[in-house]
């Protein structure tokens, strides 16, 4: 036999123990892996991407619970609203907008300022609505020419004529808190001039129609504002002067 066949069966039987012991080992109770030694040293870092890529797939599929957080509320709206306000100025010259009168602060009495008008013939018309304002006034009918009369003590402020007013008269009460407004006016009195001090009852002018005033009803527009602390006869805090002035007597 030759050389080259005794090799060639000596490989052969190894390949036959070979394919042997692995139908062996595959079958038996613990079998043992056979990996290659390059294998060993890759097979760690192969466990450590998958471990690590599982990890992040479970991250994106299920994300954590996240807690709703509370609405921020704006500061404004937990605020109060403040209620809305009316400021009109009918008559330039005059005050703005209407304020309660306490006890402490009230105004002196006064008289109906048109002579021989009884506290039945005029109505409260403060609030109502005139154009885009409140009137804010007392409107005294009378017939053209009817003396109007100061409605208590106090200097003339200013003698004013605008374009809604007509001939105007601004007059101070005693203690400079209050102004009376007079309006619509057809003449002033004989003399009238600022500085001067009129008494309870004394005429300072006449109904009429100036301004704005329908010439066909002749009155007074008779207003009644509290004073700034700056006492400028232009300003003010309208009153209503209606309840005031049925209280008091008739005119003389």
């Amino acid at each position: 036999m030759t050389r080259g066949r005794v090799v060639r069966r000596l490989l052969a039987v190894l390949g036959v123990a070979f394919v042997a012991l692995l139908v062996w080992e595959a079958s038996g109770p613990d079998p043992i892996p056979i990996v290659p030694r390059r294998m060993t040293r890759i097979a760690p870092v192969i466990a450590s991407r998958s471990i690590t890529a599982t990890a992040r797939d479970e991250r994106s599929d299920t994300p954590p619970p996240t807690v709703p957080k509370e609405p921020t509320v704006p500061v404004d709206v937990l605020a109060p609203i403040a209620p809305a306000t009316v400021t009109t100025s009918p008559m330039p010259g005059a005050g703005q907008g209407a304020s309660p009168v306490t006890s402490s602060d009230a105004p002196r009495p006064m008289i109906i300022p048109v002579a021989g008008v009884a506290p039945t013939a005029i109505h409260d018309m403060f609030n109502e609505v005139r154009g885009d304002h409140r009137h804010e006034a007392v409107d005294i009918m009378a017939p053209r020419g009817t003396p109007v009369i100061a409605t208590h003590d106090g200097v003339v402020k200013k003698l004013f004529t605008s374009v809604p007013g007509g001939l105007t008269v601004y007059q101070f009460d005693p203690d400079e808190r209050y102004c009376y407004y007079y309006a619509h006016l057809d003449g002033y009195a004989t003399g009238l001039h600022e500085g001067q001090l009129l008494h309870r009852g004394d005429t300072l002018g006449y109904v009429g129609t100036t301004g704005n005033a329908p010439p066909e009803a002749p009155h007074l527009h008779f207003a009644l504002t509290r004073l700034d602390p700056d006492k400028r006869w232009w300003k003010g805090t309208y009153v209503d002067p209606y309840p005031l002035l049925v209280e008091q007597r008739p005119s003389p």
